[in-house]
């Protein structure tokens, strides 16, 4: 006999000390980022980068992403509303971010609070500063912030997985009640009815655009062609994520009854970069094949430098 729904029981807490503990949700992003740059690092050999790439990416990409995912959730889903409109130059304001009034409370991430859109565009910051202070000191392999990307966006498809499994394990951001066989009561969150277990739906999504990405890079031209993977990344996961977003539960209270939630209205600007992307990538000429040894370019580097000291 199949079952009608699954009961989802599970502790979010991984191991108990004190009042707190070492949460699934934690461990998995670890795990999550770990993998991202154990990805990139073998993409990096393979194309003979410089040693000192890998831990750059590393550093500049993880600040990227947990203040960029921080500070996009306390922007656009911190939003409550006021007790009494005000009014101000004829403007009624009825909704307030509390973060604005209270600085100090961007830096408890502990409290939760990450927003995937926030650390998409993290990522894109970091990528385009890492590239104009780190990596243009190699011109010789003709790098740009997109180059970063497009080989990060695959790594990336392994932390989104993880960190979607993280959310299943916490019992939140899921779908509305349904009637298929795999429907989930949280009961942690206190669910009585089958909901759309939504995490899973978007880890089925991150691994189709791992299945995407990754054979493009491998077996295609496309790490020529600068933003290629990047854009099929954006179109793969946010025009899916805007469709599943028409059965997922609001996230903030503000979002109620509007035709479009804020997850909807953040995966706009990132499917119509997409698009771009996908055809700019097309329109222009491939980039060269660079194969220089590591070794010999970190020594040319290095004589330089000594050279400019002196």
């Amino acid at each position: 006999m199949l079952l009608n729904y699954i009961t989802w029981d599970v502790d979010p807490i991984l191991i108990h000390f004190g009042d707190g503990g070492i949460r699934w949700y934690g461990l998995l992003w670890a795990i999550g980022i770990y993998i991202c740059w154990a990805v990139n690092e073998k993409m990096y050999k393979r194309e003979h980068c410089p040693a000192e790439w890998p831990d750059l990416l590393f550093f500049w990409m993880v600040a990227g992403v947990i203040i960029g995912a921080r500070l996009g959730h306390c922007w656009f889903y911190e939003w409550h509303q006021y007790g009494q409109p005000w009014h101000l130059f004829g403007w009624e304001f009825t909704y307030r971010n509390p973060y604005i009034e209270n600085p100090l409370r961007l830096i408890k991430i502990w409290e939760g609070g990450l927003s995937s859109h926030g650390g998409a565009i993290g990522l894109i910051t970091a990528a385009v500063l890492l590239n104009k202070y780190k990596f243009s000191k190699y011109p010789q392999f003709g790098t740009s912030w997109l180059w970063i990307l497009d080989r990060l966006c695959i790594g990336v498809c392994f932390t989104a997985m993880l960190i979607r499994l993280g959310n299943l394990f916490n019992s939140e951001i899921y779908g509305g009640p349904t009637d298929l066989p795999w429907g989930f009561i949280f009961v942690r969150d206190g669910q009585t009815v089958p909901c759309h277990p939504t995490q899973i739906y978007e880890i089925l999504y991150c691994f189709a655009a791992l299945c995407v990405t990754l054979p493009m890079y491998l077996y295609t031209d496309a790490r020529r062609r600068e933003g290629l993977l990047l854009g099929v990344f954006f179109e793969i996961i946010f025009v899916t994520r805007f469709l599943l977003e028409f059965i997922k539960n609001d996230q903030e209270a503000f979002e109620a009854g509007h035709m479009l939630n804020m997850g909807q209205w953040l995966s706009i600007p990132f499917i119509i970069l997409g698009i771009y992307l996908i055809i700019r990538a097309y329109r222009r000429p491939l980039s060269p094949v660079v194969d220089i040894q590591p070794e010999s370019l970190d020594k040319k580097y290095q004589n330089n430098q000594k050279n400019q000291k002196k």
